[in-house]
């Protein structure tokens, strides 16, 4: 060792815990381990004698341009060498560390200018083979040289252990207390359309709602439901219900501007705050649900500056989420003057909750896990359905539901189900519908009652995917003719309440079991359908018989639903521009069809943020048109319209009419003239 005068090490890259042990030089190293793109070596020792220089040559990471190592600090004490290296944070571990080997280089003291050289081919690393001068000249060795691990090289990196998997405790249990069947075993009717599905927590009721402005309760017995009282609580359509956290309230806003309260036990008056957002405004009011008096309680006016389209509550941290439609997502309690509460995140900047405004998408509907933690939504247009962990406003989980996704794992063949050209092309254009304005609002995810399992329809059928595991474990209704919107899932026992610990329900005690005996149900709407779906255990389902006609529909053909509803209509409208008021005059009676679409897409939002792309000079300023260029816009009823002639006439200025690309293909598109054009 007193003859070494310099020593050198090469680490090529490697992967894996590699230990390489040089006994004859004293070499220990030990793991490499990665920290913040500095790899620092665990500890390289080299006893050595104090004149002893080291240097550690560059290291290649694939690029082709070799990084530095640097960071020598030398122990004259104890004859430690221990060398740090330091990497730039853009070069790839994954390129960096794949393999290691020592390099060794020795310049004997005789006195030549040159060192004389003794390298071991990186070969006779891998197989172990003896190459030292003395072996190779026969020369004796000590006993501190005759061991047989002296020229041993390192060991070969073992294959690296398989990722194991993650597995969710008694998931098998949860997966049970959902429903077997992946067929509907039967279904029931509301006169019209179905919009929303609600089961109370505790009272075991079913409420659904139709856009009549039906709603229907029923009871969940020992196996199915039964009917008990149908209203007529809205004079036009339900837009939003919500039910309070133990059960017994129930409340629905109606695009009729009444907001009804139903008390789910007497079907009389109840008692709960009610938040409720406005249609057109940013403004949050909250209400007494007793109904003494008519005006808000309090209004939450600075929050929000776009129109809110869904909030919930978090009855564990008695905290609700409330998010617009330019994606803002806020946190409020009525505990804290209506402010954040301080058992959340501190600062919105430390969150995930800008995902939404960076992805240029609002959420649809936002609803909370069963036991707090978590959150998920449903955007558009990006159509991903997100999991947020509630405190910290962190994301956990992102599924991508968008339509280029699904055709690119069609065409790919690694969707759930391969479906033939024309069933895929028949589905996704039901895809491309529930795009409208009039129907995202009814699309929704659910947990389950372990808020381990998220639900929600897709083009292949409801997915129940396990959050924790991030797998599809169940498919619901994938060959059924419906695509499933709006979800409510019953697990409790109808026969027991009774305190069940998990680890009791997964126990072999009969007794336990049959008391405890489950009737879980899942209920769910279809896109265009007058019927709600029901998913149960029952494996033995009849085709001509699950489809109960308990109600005589208004309309044969369920298509035409929306065309049947009563036409929205208006005398007078105000278009806000940048540049100030437009009031304008409308003529139903001359233009019934262009009145109800103009009508429509302006309740809608549709005409929100559009601009005039079309002016021209002393003849007209042409607006609707949300993609800006001309190109865009549809009709409320998904398709062109035929033009409509009556006595008015363009002989004056500051007309205004539908603009099209040839006879009966209006859209969206209008025009204001602003001179007389008899031509037109």
């Amino acid at each position: 060792i007193s003859d070494i005068r310099r020593q050198s090490m090469v680490f090529y890259p490697f992967l894996g815990d590699t230990e390489i042990r040089d006994e004859k030089r004293k070499l220990h190293r030990d793991i490499v381990k990665h920290d913040g793109g500095v790899f620092r070596l665990g500890s390289i020792i080299l006893q050595t004698p104090d004149y002893f220089g080291s240097e550690l040559h560059q290291l290649d990471d694939g690029s082709g341009q070799p990084n530095r190592c640097c960071n020598f600090t030398h122990n004259s004490i104890t004859s430690w060498l221990i060398a740090t290296i330091e990497v730039p944070k853009d070069s790839r571990p994954s390129c960096l560390l794949k393999e290691a080997y020592v390099e060794t280089r020795i310049m004997v003291l005789d006195g030549s200018e040159e060192p004389s050289t003794l390298k071991r081919p990186r070969k006779d690393f891998e197989t172990g083979a003896d190459t030292s001068p003395a072996s190779n000249n026969g020369q004796a060795k000590g006993s501190d040289d005759t061991s047989s691990e002296d020229d041993i090289g390192p060991a070969l990196p073992s294959s690296a252990p398989l990722k194991k998997r993650r597995k969710l405790p008694y998931e098998k249990l949860y997966i049970n207390a959902l429903p077997s069947s992946q067929r509907y075993s039967k279904s029931l009717m509301h006169k019209d359309q179905l919009s929303f599905l609600t089961i109370t927590p505790y009272t075991d009721f079913l409420i659904t709602s139709s856009i009549d402005g039906v709603v229907k309760f029923w009871k969940k017995v020992a196996v199915g439901i039964e009917a008990v009282k149908e209203f007529k609580a809205h004079l036009s359509e339900i837009r939003s219900v919500s039910v309070s956290q133990d059960g017994r309230s129930y409340a629905t806003a109606g695009a009729d501007k009444t907001i009804k309260i139903f008390d789910v036990i007497t079907f009389g008056a109840s008692i709960p705050l009610l938040a409720v957002s406005e249609d057109i405004g940013h403004a949050i009011s909250i209400y007494d649900g007793r109904g003494e008096t008519q005006s808000p309680l309090h209004t939450i006016s600075s929050l929000h500056r776009s129109t809110v389209t869904a909030m919930a509550y978090n009855n564990e941290h008695g905290c609700a989420i409330s998010v617009d439609e330019s994606g803002m997502v806020e946190y409020w309690s009525p505990e804290t003057a209506y402010e954040k509460p301080k058992n959340v995140w501190e600062y919105k900047s430390s969150t995930d909750l800008f995902a939404f405004k960076k992805a240029k998408s609002a959420p649809a509907s936002v609803i909370t896990s069963p036991d707090g933690a978590t959150f998920a939504t449903f955007s558009f247009p990006d159509r991903q359905v997100r999991i947020f962990d509630f405190t910290s406003g962190k994301l956990l989980r992102s599924y991508d539901e968008s339509i280029a996704t699904i055709t690119d794992m069609q065409q790919a063949g690694t969707s759930l189900q391969k479906l033939d050209d024309v069933e895929f092309g028949r589905r996704l254009a039901v895809e491309r519908e529930i795009e409208n304005p009039a129907v995202r609002n009814k699309i929704n995810v659910i947990f389950d009652e372990s808020s381990n399992f998220i639900m929600y329809g897709s083009i292949m059928g409801v997915k129940v995917v396990n959050t924790f595991t991030n797998r599809v474990v169940k498919v619901y209704g994938k060959d059924e003719p419906f695509r499933s919107l709006n979800l409510a899932l019953y697990q409790g026992q109808p026969q027991k309440k009774g305190v069940v610990t998990v680890s009791m329900a997964a126990s072999a005690n009969p007794l336990l079991q049959e008391a405890e005996e489950r009737d879980p149900m899942l209920v769910t709407t279809g896109s265009g359908k007058v019927r709600f779906y029901i998913f149960t255990n029952e494996e033995e389902i009849t085709k001509s018989t699950r489809d109960v006609q308990n109600e005589k529909p208004k309309h044969l053909n369920a298509r035409n639903q929306l065309e049947a509803k009563p036409a929205e209509s208006g005398s007078a409208a105000i278009i806000h521009t940048t540049y100030g008021d437009i009031h304008i005059r409308l003529f139903p009676e001359a233009a019934p069809k262009a009145v109800e679409n103009f009508v429509t897409h302006s309740k809608n939002g549709y005409y929100n943020a559009t601009k005039f792309h079309r002016i021209i000079k002393k003849f007209m300023i042409q607006c609707g048109d949300p993609l800006g260029d001309g190109t865009g816009g549809e009709s409320i009823w998904g398709k062109e319209f035929e033009d409509e002639f009556s006595t008015l006439k363009h002989d004056k200025p500051y007309t205004v009419s539908m603009a099209n690309a040839g006879p009966n293909t209006n859209g969206s598109q209008f025009f204001i003239t602003t001179e007389k054009t008899p031509w037109l």
